[in-house]
């Protein structure tokens, strides 16, 4: 039997203090707890709970509507996750927006790898996404759902991407980054070392690569490596790895990053027998 949630008619209730303003914690800093919106994502967020993943579900905050329909699905957390429901008014004031999803879950990664470990965790046969500068969270949350949606087995970044962790980030990929398992950390350039010494034939996209991803050969371990958006890859990331571009009709300089990520992993894919 899974106790009703609490009920929540305050929304200065210091019980759900960290569901408070969640746009304005989106810039202040949410002392690394991260905020999960909506039916699918809650369901990744309990499989990732259950998994070694290392991400920890602390609290979820649903529209008093909502509670009959996810019983099933609450009851995949473990009983001392808190949940708490409130009407359409105080949930709004609580969120400090009109949050019609009506779902929202606070987790928190307990284990981040570091890239070294993560490396040395992957299977002998794997496919890794590598990406350099990217800024925008909308990109950062589609690249993870490309990834997911085509076998990839970790995502790597370097340290001036942006966290995937953000909110937006992790609701546009569906909640894909919290089972995908990455790591954020260093320079473009070390990352490169790093999948180099662990095997990895590397392929840089790019309008201008060498070769058309229709003729990148099968691999043990491929890594795909994509660009900060607008400039894309530096000459000088370009020239230490393998490069590869996707055609298209002339008049257009690139795809976006998150497109073209999608288009070639799944070429990748299915190269080497992964879809």
């Amino acid at each position: 039997m899974i106790a009703p949630p609490i009920r929540i008619d305050d929304p200065s209730d210091p019980r759900i203090a960290g569901f408070v303003s969640i746009k304005e914690r989106d810039l202040t800093g949410r002392q690394g707890r991260f905020i999960a919106e909506g039916t699918v994502v809650l369901r990744l967020l309990a499989a990732a709970h259950r998994s070694s993943r290392g991400i920890v579900a602390e609290a979820i905050l649903l529209l008093e509507n909502r509670v009959a329909g996810l019983r099933e699905l609450l009851a995949e957390f473990p009983e001392d996750v808190p949940v708490y429901a409130a009407d359409a008014r105080v949930f709004d004031a609580i969120a400090g927006f009109n949050m019609h999803r009506g779902v929202l879950a606070i987790g928190r990664p307990d284990r981040v790898p570091s890239r070294d470990a993560l490396l040395a965790s992957l299977p002998a046969s794997s496919l890794v996404l590598a990406a350099c500068g990217i800024s925008n969270h909308d990109n950062m949350g589609s690249l993870f759902r490309n990834a997911a949606a085509f076998g990839v087995d970790a995502a790597l970044m370097d340290q001036s991407s942006c966290d995937p962790m953000y909110r937006k980030a992790i609701r546009v990929s569906v909640g894909s980054v919290l089972v995908l398992p990455f790591a954020r950390e260093g320079t473009a350039a070390e990352l490169i070392d790093q999948l180099n010494a662990a095997g990895f034939s590397i392929w840089g996209l790019s309008p201008r690569g060498e070769t058309d991803i229709a003729d990148i050969p099968p691999a043990p371990r491929t890594a795909l490596l994509v660009g900060t958006e607008g400039e894309g890859l530096s000459p000088a990331i370009l020239s230490a790895v393998r490069t590869a571009r996707i055609r298209q009709r002339p008049g257009l300089d690139s795809l976006n990053v998150a497109m073209a990520a999608g288009i070639a992993l799944h070429q990748v894919a299915r190269v080497n027998g992964r879809i």
